[in-house]
Parts: structure tokens; sequence; C-alpha cells
């Protein structure tokens, strides 16, 4: 088959956010077989929506290009994908479950502390209504979850506070080192279930200018390595098995999403055994 003979559906919808009573749009890019039978799918809900499809949305000009790499890449299993946009002003909010301090030249800023409601409503909400309006398969074995940066952390957090809705889970370029102690400390508390995936990535570069008034630029990439592996080895003293985590760090690779989309195969793979 030809890799563009098929056409990817990509509908939009908007959810309402009961703790800022708006609503947010998420759209839902359906698989290229979905009406030609009436198979249920996979479902792959990513972070960031705006950084997810096309590059003219993305907040650095670049975005993961999904429908593309989807067409590109026959190979991997159909699903369904599901772009959950950010908040824009409040994302750093959302993304992080805990208050983080930070100094500015005006003094000390702080942000974070809505994770817990951002994630109740992917579960009392948006995975609902995906599950009544889509033809999913809603087990956790066949639930993804994945983001990178501020959303690496929010995925992370999100499968240890509820292991038994999203299985599996892409975690690239964790920011959880914005917050450490707590961080690790609730991983630690709250383990996986043992058949659960986590594929890790960030590059041995990392560099991200959002993050220069918390930390030193030349800091950044060994933090987000360090976050990575430590990540990686307390999922490990939880008893999760070695086997159903994946943990990549690349040579050269920065903080783009150039490099997650690269990767976005091969966290596919891993969680489909493929």
């Amino acid at each position: 088959m030809p890799q563009n003979s098929y056409y990817l559906e990509l509908r939009t919808h908007y959810l309402f956010v009961p703790y800022f009573s708006n609503e947010r749009r998420i759209r839902v890019l359906l698989p290229r077989d979905y009406f030609k039978n009436e198979r249920h799918y996979p479902v792959l809900y990513m972070h960031d929506g705006q950084n997810v499809f096309y590059s003219r949305e993305a907040f650095a000009g670049y975005s993961w290009k999904v429908i593309p790499l989807i067409k590109q890449h026959l190979e991997l299993p159909q699903m369904i994908i599901v772009g959950i946009d950010n908040s824009a002003e409040h994302r750093l909010d959302e993304y992080s479950p805990w208050k983080t301090e930070f100094q500015t030249s005006d003094g000390t800023g702080y942000f974070g502390g809505l994770g817990r409601a951002y994630v109740d409503w992917l579960v009392d909400t948006v995975k609902p209504f995906i599950d009544k309006k889509y033809r999913t398969l809603p087990q956790r074995e066949t639930t993804l979850l994945a983001g990178s940066s501020m959303g690496g952390y929010i995925t992370a957090y999100a499968g240890s506070l509820y292991p038994e809705i999203f299985g599996n889970l892409g975690v690239f370029s964790s920011a959880a080192w914005l917050n450490q102690v707590k961080f690790t400390q609730f991983i630690a508390s709250h383990p996986l279930l043992p058949d659960n995936k986590i594929y890790i990535q960030t590059g041995a570069s990392e560099n991200d200018a959002g993050d220069d008034e918390v930390l030193a630029p030349e800091k950044q990439a060994q933090a987000y390595i360090d976050e990575s592996l430590r990540y990686y080895q307390t999922l490990l003293r939880t008893g999760h098995p070695m086997d159903n985590i994946s943990l990549n760090i690349f040579a050269a690779e920065s903080h783009s999403e150039f490099y997650w989309a690269k990767h976005f195969p091969e966290f596919l793979n891993f969680v489909f055994n493929e």
C-alpha cells in the first residue's frame, strides 16, 4: 500500500473543565480503517495538544507531526490518538501536581498545584467521553498516556495516581526535577501494576529557555538526565519488572518535538511488543 493512500480523520470536541469553568479543545485522530469495520481500538492520550498535529500551532514552531508520522510507519498498530490542548497561561499549573517556587528579578514566583485536578478531569471527563463516543478498547492494557517536558512530568504522575487506568506511559524529557523530592516520594509510594509499561526518553543535551528562571542553562541537561535515571531507579525499587521499563538517553539530542517525534515509533513498538 502506498504510504499516503489513506485518509486519517481529525475530529474536534470541546469539553468542560470544572475547575476553570471553561471549555477545552480536544482533537481525536481516527485510524485509517475506522469507518471500514466495527473494530475497537487502543487509545493514546497526549498532552500539549497544540504541539501534536500541526507545526503552525506548535509553541516552538515544530510539532510531533503525528499524522505524517503515522502514515510513514504502516507497521504501527492502528489506534485512536487524542490530543488534549494545554490551557496556555495555566499550563505550568496544570502539569505540576505541587506548588513550585522560583526566583525572578521581581522576587519569588510560584506555579503548579493543579496537577491532581487536571488528571482527575482526564479520568472523569475526557476518557469517559472518548470511550462513549468512539469504538475504543478502554482497558488499561490498551490505554496509553504520553507527554514531553512538563507533559512528561504529569504523565508519570498520572500513571502512578491511576495505574488501573493508564497502563502504558510515554515519559519524554520529564521536567519532574522541578519538584524532585515530592515527585520521587510519590512514585515510591504509588507502585504501578506489574504489567504496566513505561517508556522513558531524554537527550544528553537538554536545554529549555523556559527553565532559565528556575535553573541555570548549563545545569539543565544534567537535571533532565538525573531525573530520568531517578525515575527509572525509583520504579525498580517499587518492584516494577525491568522488562516493562525502557530507559533511553540519547547523545546530542535536545529539548525538542523533533527528537520526541523521532522516538515516538519506538515508544509504540515497546508498548505493543512489535
